[in-house]
């Protein structure tokens, strides 16, 4: 139901509005529009849980919200309507700029009370973006945003190209590529301090950097002995052990989420595909085989399965592998779709995707396909999209 407002009719968000888009994009709920309710109640005297049942509404979320000092208070309430019970309510609190966040945090509870999982709408995203300038330079933004794209800020600015990004697990830091030297560096930038730090430069590539699961390590590329290897990197004693050893370009290294085992694009078998390899090295072990290229894996919250890029005749779209059956599932029709990223609780993939007009635009699926969105256009081209964990 859209939410009572009390003590400021003109509020900067709508937050019921919110919340059902939040919860229709997850692919799993199915909003009824404003304007086939029966009613708009805000009180649980209001509520007639038999008219919604005549219409087949299954649960049924009401709310205020009061502004409370320079802040706001949402009060909500979820009802299972064929049950006419309540089956949860809360009241979150919300600075004046944060009824987006509140609103995020509402929609995951809402989300766990009815699917015993996780919600993963209060969490955040990281991108590049690339902006033509008049004077014909390119401006490059790392920056970070609502998982739905809203309320985005850079975090980094550069005259030269930035790549990517990757977060750590405690959701402050953010590793990525630069150019700003005229040659590949990674670089590690602090979310909470602002402050940045150096960990690779080394002679050729210095690239795809990806955080372990328990954020102590950086697996990434490097080809400083000649040819694109993946190494891990040990962050506080910037140490180093080299993980592959082939002719091959190995590259895009992605961890499994117990640590053990780091999946990686390599062309070694002739074709571009993905293979897996203990984190301590060892002999990798090829998982795709639908296809002449499968790259850019990401893995789930659970290990599963794989998010990646696979390309046939009409284009590169992205696709899910389940690991134990080796099933592969193509999810958009795209023709230049890339960069997939898990959402932390793995029911979305966000990725990056090209108009018409050859743009870069930002979008998401559902695992199973169903639900797919664009995100809101934003200046310049949007890539390389990555998932922040959840919030801590």
């Amino acid at each position: 139901m859209p939410f009572a407002v009390g003590g400021d009719p003109l509020l900067p968000v709508d937050v019921a509005e919110v919340v059902a888009a939040d919860l229709k994009r997850s692919g799993r709920f199915a909003p009824l529009p404003r304007q086939d309710m029966l009613s708009r109640p805000s009180e649980t005297a209001q509520v007639n849980f038999r008219d919604w049942r005549l219409v087949n509404v299954e649960s049924l979320v009401i709310g205020r919200v009061n502004r409370t000092g320079a802040g706001y208070t949402v009060q909500f309430q979820l009802f299972d309507v064929f049950r006419g019970v309540q089956l949860a309510g809360y009241s979150v609190r919300s600075d004046a700029d944060g009824l987006r966040r509140a609103a995020h945090q509402i929609a995951d509870i809402i989300y766990e009370t009815l699917t015993g999982e996780p919600g993963a709408f209060n969490t955040r995203i990281a991108y590049v973006t690339v902006a033509q300038l008049a004077d014909g330079s390119r401006r490059y933004a790392l920056e970070v945003s609502d998982a739905d794209g809203y309320d985005p800020k850079a975090v980094v600015n550069s005259k030269q190209p930035l790549m990517s990004p990757s977060w750590a697990a405690d959701g402050n830091r953010l590793a990525y590529v630069t150019f700003e030297n005229k040659r590949s560096q990674i670089y590690l930038q602090n979310l909470v301090t602002g402050q940045r730090e150096l960990l690779t430069s080394f002679a050729g590539i210095n690239g795809a950097p990806a955080w372990s699961p328990n954020g102590r390590e950086l697996a990434l590329t490097l080809s400083k002995d000649g040819n694109p290897e993946i190494y891990v990197m040990d962050i506080a004693s910037k140490q180093l052990r080299r993980v592959t050893e082939n002719l091959g370009i190995d590259t895009e290294p992605a961890w499994a989420p117990d640590g053990r085992t780091i999946y990686f694009t390599s062309d070694r078998g002739g074709s571009t595909q993905i293979y897996r390899v203990a984190a301590t090295g060892g002999r990798p072990e090829r998982v795709t085989f639908e296809g002449s290229y499968n790259a850019r894996a990401t893995v789930s919250a659970d290990g599963k399965s794989l998010a990646l890029i696979n390309r046939d005749n009409s284009g590169d779209h992205i696709a899910v592998l389940t690991l134990q059956s080796g099933a592969l599932k193509v999810l958009t029709d795209g023709r230049f779709d890339e960069s997939p990223s898990f959402a932390p609780n793995g029911r979305m993939i966000i990725y990056a995707t090209r108009t018409a007009n050859r743009r870069g635009v930002l979008a998401a699926v559902s695992v199973d396909g169903g639900v797919q969105q664009r995100f809101s256009a934003r200046e310049g081209d949007a890539r390389e999209p990555v998932w922040s964990p959840m919030r801590q």
